[in-house]
């Protein structure tokens, strides 16, 4: 768990980051000047919303190999201006604009051979859920559960997500959580 003044600062560079880019400007953290504890690899995923509430980037790394602080501006940039979903986020955007950040614990792969097995031991709300197949993967932070609740359509639209048709017996499944920092 991170202290207060580590999940503020974080805060402060995803919006710094994602202020930058909106601008076409580059961000760079000064990671000298940043709290020891962002210091730690870190794998991280930024979340975007508009003022409205609909999600309008999100990217993220599922493997820590970089420092936390420097991880967050990526992954906002990321979210910003690469999320293949949405066109690159304009300056006129940032007004309202909910910034998120979701810290990952290590994957935990699963010894699962089936739809069935995973819904037994993956807990909703809690768990955040990747699969992968081959070079095929999809993920779904734990945040996923608030809108889609139901375990089983949340699998599919997982599966979805993944372009995966089915479970298969080369299906592998991880899960993780997050801690999830958000302005209050």
């Amino acid at each position: 768990m991170l202290s207060p003044e580590a999940r503020t600062r974080l805060l402060e560079i995803a919006h710094e980051s994602v202020r930058a880019a909106a601008h076409d400007r580059s961000y760079e953290v000064e990671l000298g000047r940043e709290p020891a504890e962002l210091h730690a690899l870190g794998a991280t995923f930024t979340t975007l919303r508009s003022a409205d509430g609909a999600l309008r980037g999100c990217t993220g790394v599922v493997e820590a190999h970089r420092p936390l602080a420097q991880d967050v501006a990526s992954t906002a940039r990321g979210a910003a201006i690469h999320d293949p979903r949405f066109a690159r986020l304009q300056p006129a955007e940032l007004e309202g604009l909910d910034v998120s950040v979701s810290v990952l614990t290590p994957m935990q792969a699963l010894d699962v051979r089936s739809e069935d097995e995973l819904l037994a031991v993956v807990r909703p709300g809690i768990d955040g859920v990747m699969l992968s197949d081959g070079a095929r993967r999809g993920l779904f932070l734990p945040s996923v559960w608030e809108s889609l609740p139901d375990p089983h359509e949340f699998l599919a639209q997982l599966e979805r997500k993944a372009r995966l048709n089915g479970w298969s017996p080369t299906t592998r499944a991880h899960v993780f959580q997050v801690e999830k920092i958000s302005p209050s």
